[in-house]
């Protein structure tokens, strides 16, 4: 009987013992049960594949000029939007069919937006953006836009009267020689606005141009330059994306104002001033619109002083103080809308008034520019 007592006893013991194993093993599970989720809510987040923008030069990045001054605007918006977007960049690409080929590889490469940086980029970029309505494009300088295609230009021609004040004072020979590279609206702006800044201190200084027909060569620019120094030029400026013009001037032993960049460092003995382009907040503000899915086509942009997209780089010390004054004035009186460099009355190089007095001339009309101010020796070629 004891004997039974004892197997029953113990048979109670080990049913116990299961059983209480049974619960702990439920217990370890329902314990463990969040660890499986935890797992779950440590899954790394899928990586986000960077924006790509592509940028087309007509020139040599170089050290100045005005590829470069885009290239600056280039750095700035990889510093500020950083891994989220990829940038590259094509130079020396010529206007035409080499210009398609870049943009449309570009296009088809799954790039989300193109900067084109050349007038004669328009038509190659209108023609590819109609086949990637996806992807925003923006040109530098042209006039033609479309739903995916915006146009952007700066007031070059503020920085330009400026200049063209200290030229007007500086110069002692009256002749001021202009290295220019196509006879388009755009430069032929620029001439007229440089000139009538001169006018505006020197009304017996005259301007004379000579034409490379390219917006980067060197070997013409300096030919130019140095023709123009053979015809009694002391300063001389360009609108030409290389350094050769402030190097002859430098050479020579007379002055010369830059353009696009701060050229300086080309000619520390020559160099007056330059007139800057700043193209930094524009392309922040297009790839941030980009980015944030704001971004629309069709539009234009052309501004200038009052949103520093133009500048005037230091002057040199040979530039009096009253003339910097002088200069510094201009320039708050142009922001302030009390000064317009093509305010009238204007007239032509042969005598015909082109605009009255009081009057001043519209964007429309400075964009179609097809004549010389007076003051501009010489026949604009057609």
């Amino acid at each position: 009987m004891r004997n039974l007592k004892a197997v029953l006893a113990s048979a109670a013991i080990s049913l116990t013992l299961v059983a209480c194993g049974d619960n702990d093993t439920t217990e370890q599970k329902k314990e463990a049960a969040p660890a499986k989720k935890e797992a779950v809510e440590q899954k790394a987040p899928e990586k986000v594949e960077p924006v790509k923008i592509g940028f087309v030069y007509v020139s040599p990045i170089g050290d100045a000029g005005y590829t470069y001054q885009h290239d600056l605007g280039r750095k700035a918006i990889e510093e500020k939007f950083g891994d989220k977007i990829k940038v590259s960049f094509v130079e020396s690409v010529a206007e035409g069919p080499d210009a398609e080929r870049v943009i449309m590889n570009y296009a088809k490469s799954d790039y989300k937006a193109v900067f084109a940086t050349s007038f004669g980029y328009m038509n190659p970029t209108l023609k590819v953006a109609k086949s990637f309505p996806k992807v925003a494009f923006e040109h530098a300088t042209g006039y033609k836009r479309a739903a995916n295609v915006n146009t952007y230009l700066a007031r070059f021609y503020e920085s330009r009267y400026l200049t063209g004040l200290v030229a007007g004072s500086m110069t002692k020979s009256n002749v001021i020689g202009y290295v220019a590279a196509f006879p388009i609206p755009e430069v032929v702006r620029g001439i007229n606005a440089f000139t009538r800044g001169i006018r505006a201190v020197n009304d017996k200084a005259q301007v004379r141009v000579i034409w490379t027909n390219s917006w980067f060569d060197p070997g013409k620019e300096r030919e130019a330059a140095d023709t123009l120094i053979g015809q009694k030029a002391d300063v001389l400026t360009m609108h030409a994306d290389s350094p050769a013009t402030i190097q002859a001037a430098e050479d020579a032993g007379i002055y010369a104002i830059g353009y696009n960049s701060d050229f300086s460092k080309f000619g520390p003995n020559s160099h007056l001033t330059s007139s800057v382009t700043n193209w930094a907040p524009y392309y922040v503000k297009r790839v941030g619109e980009i980015l944030d899915g704001s971004w629309k086509g069709n539009q234009d942009t052309w501004e200038g002083l009052s949103a520093d997209m133009v500048q005037v780089a230091p002057f040199h010390n040979d530039v009096p103080q009253e003339v910097r004054d002088h200069v510094e004035q201009a320039k708050a009186d142009i922001i302030a809308g009390k000064l317009h460099p093509f305010a009238g009355p204007i007239n032509d190089n042969e005598g015909k008034e082109r605009v009255a007095g009081g009057q001043t001339m519209s964007d429309g009309d400075m964009l179609g520019f097809n004549w010389y101010v007076e003051g501009v020796v010489g026949k604009l070629p057609q």
